[in-house]
């Protein structure tokens, strides 16, 4: 039989192959797809959580114009509390405004904060997921029991060394 190193080929070697690609296959289907789906869906939200807070600033502005009409037709008995009523009104609105300024800073920070920490956790679990793998396919491969944690740390060692440039989308 022909020899290539560690590996002789054979139907073993051909069925241990077709495993690890139809593992990859199942973990692609059930772990990729919904990771993906969640940071999609929270990406989703925190859109609209923006667009609610700009619809409320919208509203305040409208407010705003609305009071100022109704002031513009009122009679000169009221002007000087009308003119109270307006300086009131549009130091609401600043402040309703610098209020809705800051939210939609305040959840973007936050969004993305949650965006890096949810992708740097799924690589993470990905990094560990393959490192078990290859823990698994290099003991199955040479029919041995394996030191499982010595080779993890030379896996992880490995990945952290050459696999970093590949990890980051």
């Amino acid at each position: 039989m022909l020899r290539l190193g560690l590996v002789e080929p054979g139907w073993t070697f051909i069925f241990q192959i077709a495993n690890t690609l139809i593992l990859f296959l199942v973990l692609k289907k059930l772990l990729f797809k919904p990771v993906t789906e969640m940071m999609e869906n929270r990406s989703q939200g925190i859109a609209d959580s923006i667009q609610e807070a700009e619809d409320k600033k919208k509203e305040a502005e409208g407010y705003k114009e609305e009071y100022l009409l109704k002031l513009e037709n009122a009679d000169k008995e009221g002007s000087e509390l009308i003119r109270k009523a307006v300086v009131k009104a549009e130091e609401r609105a600043n402040q309703i405004k610098k209020e809705a300024e800051e939210e939609i800073v305040r959840l973007k920070e936050k969004a993305e904060k949650e965006i890096a920490m949810e992708k740097e956790m799924a690589l993470v679990q990905l990094k560990d997921e393959i490192a078990s793998l290859a823990v698994l396919a290099a003991s199955k491969v040479i029919e041995k029991d394996v030191d499982v944690n010595s080779h993890k740390v030379l896996i992880n060692q490995f990945i952290e060394e050459v696999g970093d440039t590949k990890w980051q989308n």
